[in-house]
């Protein structure tokens, strides 16, 4: 992604980009709120739904609905179709190689502590150590430290700049002799900040040892394209309901061979092969980590928010949401507001502290404005605690935000100035 200081997008390159047609395809925005229209700014939270992702589901529970694989009717076979193609979908959108690797799961944080849970519990040993960085959400330190604590290892944290960035030098004298596990984030739920995953991952790539290496892509598969084998990472986590799909499914990409080289993580249904009281034979990749009924209908819902959001030109997207970022930040610094997290690069994400004011309560005259933003700790409080904040404003930008309605942000934190002096 451009930095933030050369990310002002031509009016020609904006003009391009048809938002007005891409709200229209997202029944919400239609929405008032205390009559008022919406203004939906949450997005780093869940994004909208548009119609075709809607349709797609409730064709799915009109039409086929039925459990997959194993059943041998129409529905079953219909249902397993659909399924499964969306897991080849899924190994386009990422560039994965295979898509045994893609693994099906509830959500980013299911998929971090799969690997968690399943690769590292039993290769640690005490001393041996997981490094990541200091910008992390929880569902990327909390399923860490619970390993160490099993384990006997220790969690190593990168450190961040006061501009939300991380510094790599630091970064590169953790790694050693003792780094068995490397966890970073591509892009920070709480600042936006950019990480240089690919650069980083290099770095772990010098080591003497093979030290896999996970990327939370839950805040970037949304804006930027994804390409795992070129990032050459060993895994790689995002949800749906963060790329325009439903709640309740993610993904969890890993290579074919560390995959297939881990122990189940669920036992039931599905993952297995046989089953006696002596002794049980696991399924092949990926269904060995699929235990049980799955989301159906959210996987298939994914499958049509990838279809949306890969019918849509990704350069135009980010071009969009970088213009929107830069004219948001103008605006809000020209308040006098000040912004947590200024990287050079970075998206999507205006983090904001008003004076002495609480967020709860920036949050409330907001809402009552029609507008949606996030106010607390983001789930990153070692973050907070890093600038000195309890918490902060956060709105986020998606694809179909605008100009528009970041001059109504701006119009309501007045407000906010008028209330509280």
């Amino acid at each position: 992604m451009k930095a933030l200081n050369e990310a002002k997008a031509s009016t020609a390159s904006r003009a391009t980009f048809g938002v007005d047609e891409v709200r229209n395809d997202f029944p919400i925005l239609k929405k008032t709120v205390y009559g008022k229209p919406l203004v939906y700014l949450d997005n780093a939270a869940t994004t909208q739904k548009p119609q075709s992702v809607i349709d797609a589901i409730t064709r799915y529970y009109s039409e086929d609905n039925s459990n997959i694989h194993r059943g041998v009717h129409f529905l079953s076979e219909r249902a397993t179709t659909a399924f499964e193609d969306v897991r080849v979908k899924v190994q386009n959108f990422l560039g994965a190689a295979r898509p045994e690797e893609i693994v099906f799961v509830r959500g980013t944080t299911e998929g971090i502590n799969l690997v968690a849970n399943s690769y590292c519990r039993k290769r640690l040993q005490p001393g041996d150590e997981i490094v990541i960085s200091g910008m992390e959400h929880h569902s990327n330190i909390v399923p860490w430290q619970m390993v160490c604590k099993e384990t006997g290892a220790v969690l190593r944290v990168a450190p961040i700049n006061d501009r939300g960035e991380l510094l790599f030098d630091e970064y590169k004298q953790l790694l050693g002799p003792k780094t068995r596990f490397v966890a970073i984030v591509q892009v920070s739920n709480a600042l936006g900040t950019v990480n240089p995953v690919r650069e980083m991952i290099q770095e772990v790539r010098r080591l003497d040892h093979h030290v896999p290496v996970l990327v939370d892509g839950a805040q970037a598969a949304a804006h930027m394209q994804v390409d795992v084998q070129d990032l050459d990472c060993d895994f790689y986590a995002f949800s749906s309901h963060k790329v325009y799909g439903p709640t309740g499914v993610g993904v969890l990409y890993g290579r074919y061979d560390i995959l297939d080289a881990m122990p189940p993580y669920e036992g039931g249904g599905e993952m297995i092969l046989s089953v006696t009281y002596e002794k049980t034979t696991y399924n092949k990749l990926p269904h060995k980590f699929e235990a049980g009924t799955p989301n159906i209908a959210g996987v298939i819902g994914l499958g049509a928010a990838l279809d949306y959001l890969q019918g849509l030109d990704l350069q135009e997207i980010a071009a969009h949401e970088q213009d929107l970022l830069l004219y948001g930040t103008e605006r809000v610094r020209a308040e006098g507001i000040r912004l947590i997290g200024t990287a050079a690069a970075k998206t999507s994400i205006l983090s904001l502290v008003f004076g002495d004011v609480h967020p709860h309560d920036v949050g409330t005259i907001l809402d009552r404005e029609g507008i949606a933003v996030r106010a607390g700790h983001h789930c990153a409080q070692p973050v907070m605690a890093h600038f000195g904040v309890p918490s902060t404003v956060r709105a986020s930008l998606a694809v179909y935000n605008t100009r528009e309605e970041l001059d109504r942000l701006t119009d309501a934190l007045r407000k906010v100035k008028e209330v509280f002096g």
